[in-house]
């Protein structure tokens, strides 16, 4: 799995999201939401090891290997990790798509490849990518849930489900999946579910920060910033904290009316 990102570049980051997904769940999903920065679902999920702590020092000794060889799958994955890792996405994916031309059935560069589609917003081919990184007697349950993401943000919310459904049949409470799931019942304002789901990925016991971020999310969009605040607080420093619940506070202002109260789609 990738290195978590760092908590102070994602909560500067996390105000836009905010507004991203409050839209989508005042529209009662009508809208589809970009949550790639708030979930980690995409871009995170079921990643190769990294090859190096630092991401500039891996893109530059493994973009060598890879110029000197382009053929050399290990070094096409590893350099378009470090390409994602570094913000370079769209050169992620020329990389990826190339690798998978000379490897087609390489279900790690499949994999790698639907992952950074889903980056740059191409959800639909992500889908149908990641389709064939795993196969149906073998499912690797980080793909469906990474399947699930891209379907949510093409606003097909029934059929998410039924993925990360598969993905908790392999990996029973497995916070990332729930996490997830919780947002997608966000997406379509089914906010009481939606809580509830993430405080079950809560409970177990995971120490990734995403998960609590998205907690805290959910609880400010039912309007109680105070108690979202200190769950934000946990990873956040206390005036990032404040600021993303002061934007949310914004934003669900700016929208008018009651956020529990459901609206037409």
């Amino acid at each position: 799995m990738d290195s978590p990102l760092d908590l102070r570049q994602r909560g500067s980051r996390l105000r836009a999201s905010v507004a991203a997904v409050v839209l989508a769940a005042a529209l009662g999903g009508c809208s589809t939401a970009s949550l790639t920065d708030v979930t980690g679902s995409i871009r995170n999920a079921n990643a190769a090891p990294a090859a190096d702590t630092d991401p500039r020092r891996a893109v530059e000794m493994w973009g060598e290997r890879y110029r000197a060889n382009p053929r050399d799958a290990e070094a096409a994955l590893r350099y378009a990790q470090g390409l994602r890792a570094t913000g370079q996405r769209t050169q992620a994916v020329a990389v990826l798509e190339q690798a998978t031309i000379v490897a087609p059935s390489d279900k790690a560069l499949l994999g790698a490849f639907g992952r950074a589609l889903a980056d740059v917003g191409n959800f639909q081919q992500a889908f149908e990518v990641l389709g064939r990184a795993h196969t149906p007697d073998n499912p690797d349950w980080r793909i469906l849930s990474v399947q699930g993401a891209a379907l949510d943000q093409l606003g097909r919310h029934d059929e998410a489900r039924r993925y990360y459904a598969s993905a908790l049949k392999i990996v029973p409470d497995e916070p990332l999946v729930l996490s997830n799931l919780g947002l997608s019942y966000a997406l379509t304002r089914d906010l009481a579910k939606a809580e509830a789901t993430l405080r079950r990925a809560h409970r177990g016991g995971s120490a990734d920060p995403r998960v609590r971020q998205n907690l805290a999310l959910v609880v400010g969009l039912q309007g109680r910033f105070a108690e979202a605040e200190e769950i934000a607080k946990s990873d956040l420093p206390a005036d990032e904290a404040a600021a993303n619940v002061a934007y949310l506070r914004q934003m669900l202002s700016r929208e008018g009316g009651d956020p529990r109260k459901p609206r037409a789609g």
